[in-house]
């Protein structure tokens, strides 16, 4: 007999978000952060090509990180400074981004059992990890601001990168195997659930993250409390 399924061991996607928003950059910051991340893309590229399967690993062990960091130094600002509020955020933020990491994590762990990547790229994932993290942690305590549209671009590239798996997919290039049971579970996906269904709800993710951090970002700008915005600006 199988355990119940438990309310948080599941998620439900929102695959009608629209996902060609783009946040246009206007500062200097805004820029650099875009540069930041297409520089990126171009070793990915490289190394991974068209092996969107072990490329969407090392992806998302690099995605679940932002989430924590902030939410971890959102909760820490919080007890050092005896408040419910962390400045322009409320800890309802902070549990937000915590979410997002564990959103994240639970793509990782789909994918783990899509694909079966080599030692190499295990060690790959190991040593990039560590070196975003830190320097991340050391990114958002200098500039919260450049650190979320710095996920905010990367969320729009995972898009791209998740569209170009659908196109291999489609174009037979690669297995649409049965969803494995870990993605159905999350995500309530039909029981005849198939690689492409978990490669739509998994980009639906990306988009959200992606406004979430646009939308962070655009707070520090302009000043603002959450409660006063009420959608994500800047974006065409």
């Amino acid at each position: 007999m199988g355990s119940a399924k438990k309310p948080w061991d599941t998620y439900s996607s929102n695959i009608s978000i629209d996902l060609t928003k783009h946040h246009v950059p206007v500062t200097w910051m805004d820029k650099l952060a875009l540069w930041t991340v297409k520089t990126l893309r171009w070793p990915t590229d490289i190394f991974f090509q068209r092996r969107y399967g072990c490329r969407a690993m090392m992806l998302e062990t690099v995605a679940a990180v932002p989430g924590m960091v902030g939410g971890l130094l959102l909760h820490l600002h919080s007890l050092r400074r005896f408040q419910h509020s962390c400045g322009l955020f409320t800890t309802s933020t902070s549990r937000a981004l915590l979410e997002e990491a564990e959103n994240e994590r639970m793509h990782l762990m789909t994918f783990m059992e899509v694909s079966q990547p080599r030692w190499y790229e295990r060690a790959l994932v190991i040593a990039v990890q560590g070196v975003f993290f830190n320097a991340y942690f050391l990114g958002y305590l200098i500039s919260p601001k450049f650190a979320h549209r710095v996920v905010g671009y990367l969320e729009e590239e995972a898009i791209h990168s998740y569209t170009e798996f659908l196109k291999e997919i489609d174009e037979g290039n690669i297995d649409n195997v049965p969803a494995p049971a870990i993605a159905v579970d999350y995500w309530r996906l039909h029981p005849g659930a198939t690689l492409r269904d978990v490669v739509m709800v998994v980009r639906a993710d990306e988009a959200h993250h992606r406004d979430v951090n646009h939308y962070a970002s655009d707070i520090h700008v302009q000043g603002l409390k959450l409660k006063e915005l009420a959608a994500p600006v800047g974006y065409h």
